[in-house]
């Protein structure tokens, strides 16, 4: 059956994308519609913070996002040089908190040592930094979207750990979204499981979802990447089928297939 997935693509072009393939390992076509558009921000003032280790407690990544933000910091050799022969070493001395597995690949593909790749949502990582932090730490450090929620900030603020955030990116619509929506109905027609992954995605492609599917709306099983997603489909008066047990590709292909049996 065909499933239509509102996600950005995987960075590495050449690899096919995870959530096709454990989709197609279940017989099911995925086609892939980038939803969101990113453009970074404050690179400078991040990048005075990074090689700065001494300044801060640890460092928290909750998007893929922000550690590119980061990688495009050390793309000068000098750098890159600097980053490679102490400063990353520094860092490793403290602890770097992620939420899942794509953001905690992307944060060893930089040399540090991520903990939290399991937690699967802001909420749970916060609960992770609560228990093993002190109040008196240095603050840590948060590059985050534009679009952040505050889960994580208010949790740490309740709980008197100190953290410092930065907007090092800022997301928009993708231009040719409602190009691509239009495009892939026309030519597939109304997929049988449509899944969003972000907040962002079920306010930028909703209505034009809701438009293009017509009568056959009640028919499509909408999947959830995780729990904060699930709760803006439910809040638009989308019946949710299935949410991912965990936010990956595994998880999501495994409750998608379920809800198509």
């Amino acid at each position: 059956m065909d499933v239509l997935l509102l996600k950005e693509p995987r960075d590495e072009e050449s690899r096919p994308d995870p959530y096709i393939k454990e989709l197609a390992s279940y017989g099911h076509k995925a086609t892939l519609i980038p939803v969101l558009s990113f453009k970074f921000v404050s690179l400078n003032t991040l990048s005075d913070k990074v090689f700065q280790p001494e300044k801060h407690g640890g460092l928290v990544f909750t998007s893929p996002r922000a550690v590119e933000a980061v990688k495009m910091c050390l793309e000068a050799e000098e750098r890159r040089r600097e980053w490679n022969s102490s400063v990353k070493d520094k860092w490793n001395t403290k602890s770097i908190y992620v939420v899942g597995k794509a953001t905690a690949a992307l944060v060893r593909s930089l040399g540090l040592n991520p903990l939290g790749e399991d937690t699967g949502t802001a909420q749970v990582l916060s609960s992770v930094i609560i228990d093993r932090e002190d109040t008196n730490i240095l603050p840590l450090f948060f590059p985050c979207g534009s679009i952040r929620r505050e889960v994580l900030p208010k949790a740490l603020r309740d709980n008197g750990v100190p953290l410092e955030t930065l907007t090092v990116y800022q997301t928009a619509e993708h231009p040719e979204l409602e190009k691509n929506l239009k495009n892939y109905f026309t030519e597939q027609g109304t997929p049988a499981s449509i899944a969003f992954f972000s907040p962002s995605g079920v306010k930028f492609c909703l209505e034009a979802v809701r438009r293009l599917s017509g009568e056959q709306l009640t028919q499509i099983k909408f999947a959830a990447i995780g729990p904060t997603t699930q709760d803006a489909m439910t809040a638009e008066g989308l019946c949710v089928s299935c949410a991912a047990e965990k936010p990956t590709a595994e998880h999501l292909a495994a409750a998608i297939a379920k809800a198509l049996q």
